[in-house]
């Protein structure tokens, strides 16, 4: 499509001017419908013409709710919002997504009423016209909301392709409804609008939920999730990542932080080096800042190497997904304590302190002279291997 090309280009690549050119190309159009519409239906009389022109005033307004989205999520970090705007796209996402759902409840408010208390559906040459031509521009912005939203991974930009659809579908409706009351006699208008109308509504929910999960803190996308841990584990002297969190701040702005695995034999300034080498090529490669801390182990111990391999075959006993992390035995004169974290997914249907008991019994059975002291870490990435 011509028009994403030159958009992108005229953007020069930058998202929120993307989506804001999209937003103003979505609300000419939406005038010119509106213009055309209303020009056709003056002429003919018609007044379900005049009123489908102001149903485009109505999408113009979503596409400037969208607009002024882009603009304050580019706004840069201030002083009261250190992680910068970018969660604005979102709630204009939300609103955008609220519209649509709005429109879905009107329709169907609007077809139960005409169930009943009937009305004659219109037909004319005119009405024909403008249907079509409203179908075939919708169906051009659903496309170009569609390909720059995958472009530039705009929540906002799919809920108006989506709202373009759902016109398209209506509008189609009318016209199928219009030309077999005029060939049969039979009045299907209002029946098939309730249809229309409760797909609208159920397509509006669905994106309300697509645009509350960021706000709210889903689950990071699990390629970045592998994308950080692998990028991390690829530099030498990394044995291990665990406790990796993914923080969402808006399109564009991640940050994340993560435990990372070193041998505690090593030089401790070599290590802090390493990381602080990972850390700049997050930045520079990835745009995105990430924090890790160094958590030393010891690798010169085969016992305590030993017992780590076999604690984590207990845990993966209870459930497959279960790992532990940052064990060190700590002797004593009649004891030794065994102490480690053990990351426990989020689904997983055994409590927190459950899991501590089950697998301090294991451990405990296994090593009679030793005292388990377990922390339990929370998955908040998903499950991924560590």
């Amino acid at each position: 499509m011509k028009m994403v090309e030159w958009i992108v280009r005229r953007a020069q690549g930058d998202r929120a001017r993307v989506g804001t050119l999209t937003g103003m190309v979505c609300i000419l159009a939406n005038v010119a419908l509106c213009a055309a519409k209303g020009a056709i239906g003056v002429l003919s009389g018609s007044v379900s013409i005049v009123a489908d022109a102001m149903n485009n005033l109505s999408d113009a307004s979503s596409n400037i709710v969208s607009v002024l989205g882009f603009k304050l999520a580019s706004k840069p970090a201030d002083p009261e919002h250190p992680y910068g705007h970018g969660r604005y796209e979102y709630l204009s996402g939300l609103v955008v997504a609220a519209l649509v759902l709005l429109i879905g409840v009107e329709l169907v408010k609007s077809s139960v009423e005409r169930i009943i208390h009937p009305e004659p559906v219109e037909f004319s040459l005119a009405l024909v016209a403008v249907l079509v031509l409203s179908m075939v521009v919708k169906l051009w912005m659903a496309a170009l909301n569609q390909k720059l939203g995958d472009r530039i991974e705009s929540e906002t930009l799919h809920a108006t392709a989506q709202d373009s659809k759902n016109d398209v579908l209506a509008t189609g409706a009318v016209l199928a409804c219009a030309v077999v009351s005029q060939v049969t006699g039979i009045n299907l208008d209002a029946w098939v609008g309730l249809a229309v109308g409760a797909y609208i509504g159920w397509s509006g929910f669905e994106l309300i939920q697509d645009t509350v999960s960021p706000l709210l803190g889903q689950t990071p996308d699990t390629k970045l999730v592998e994308h950080i841990r692998s990028k991390i584990m690829s530099y030498p002297g990394v044995l291990g990542v665990h406790d990796l969190m993914v923080h969402d701040y808006g399109p564009g702005r991640k940050f994340a932080s993560a435990h990372a695995e070193m041998a505690a034999e090593a030089s401790p300034m070599d290590s802090h080096d390493t990381l602080d080498n990972i850390e700049q090529a997050f930045r520079n490669e990835d745009g995105m800042i990430v924090t890790l801390h160094y958590d030393p182990i010891v690798t010169d111990d085969p016992k305590v190497a030993s017992m780590r391999l076999r604690i984590n075959a207990m845990a993966q006993q209870i459930d497959s997904r279960l790992s532990i992390h940052d064990l060190r035995c700590v002797p004593g004169p009649t004891h030794t304590n065994v102490i480690f974290d053990c990351v426990r997914p989020a689904d997983l249907q055994m409590s927190a302190e459950d899991l501590k008991h089950a697998l301090a019994k294991r451990v405990e059975s296994e090593y009679p002279k030793s005292i388990a002291k377990i922390t339990i870490d929370e998955d908040y990435v998903g499950h991924t291997h560590e």
